[in-house]
């Protein structure tokens, strides 16, 4: 077993540096995924992707009590908070709503909560269990010729389950900003429990995929406070 020391720099012996939360710690990020609407198809009935944007804010929650799992400086036990997405779409699907027959514009707008587990946070790697409940506001548009005319809106609930999993570049002493940044990769699946528009087609219900670049905020507050204690101590020692 490998056994590990505890470095000045508040790095462990394998060179991750540390971002043991404490207390809470602030966290937020960008979140673009591409879902799979039911709804959503080509002419050989497979789905499309959705390209659907957002954010999400939320805490990092220090863990309770000791798990193997949870070690390396890194020892959150779960993640919370909320977030908001929004989708713009064409659908040139006639049909899936009641009484149209033209091709319509979708736009949704959902609020989130969120809560995240991890199941592993060591080093530059971590998983974890993201589940999340919102509330979304749908609005349905047919393009005339002198404007576009709401033919149809409704509320829906949608909840979503998943897994993800995130590697944080590794720390280098001459460039720190290195481990503000990292690859990220989430899947998983949303469910409708309330349908906007009972009587249509439209159906949100869906495997979602995310993948790309992650920007971890603690390291970078945590480099921040860092950099300001240490500024702070040389100015006393003057």
């Amino acid at each position: 077993m490998q056994k590990k020391t505890k470095l000045t720099d508040g790095r462990d012996s394998s060179g991750t540096a540390s971002t043991a939360p404490n207390s809470l710690t602030f966290t937020a990020s960008t979140d673009q995924r591409f879902f799979f609407f039911n709804d959503t198809r080509n002419e050989n009935d497979q789905r499309t992707p959705v390209n659907v944007y957002g954010v999400r804010a939320g805490f990092l929650f220090p863990s309770q009590r000791k798990r193997d799992a949870l070690t390396s400086g890194r020892a959150a036990s779960f993640k919370a908070g909320a977030g908001f997405y929004f989708v713009n779409q064409h659908l040139d699907q006639p049909g899936l709503l009641p009484n149209t027959s033209a091709a319509v514009t979708r736009h949704l707008r959902i609020a989130t909560v969120f809560y995240e587990r991890y199941l592993y946070r060591k080093g530059p790697f971590e998983v974890s269990l993201p589940t999340e409940i919102g509330y979304g506001h749908s609005r349905y548009e047919v393009a005339e010729p002198d404007k576009d005319v709401e033919v149809a809106r409704g509320i829906f609930i949608p909840v979503g389950v998943g897994i993800s999993a995130a590697y944080q570049f590794p720390y280098v002493r001459w460039f720190k900003p290195l481990r503000w940044f990292g690859l990220y990769f989430l899947t998983g699946y949303r469910f409708v429990l309330k349908k906007d528009i009972p009587e249509s087609q439209i159906n949100y219900s869906g495997l979602y995929v995310s993948v790309g670049p992650s920007f971890f905020l603690e390291n970078f507050t945590a480099d921040v406070k860092s950099w300001v204690k240490h500024r702070k101590a040389r100015r006393e020692k003057k």
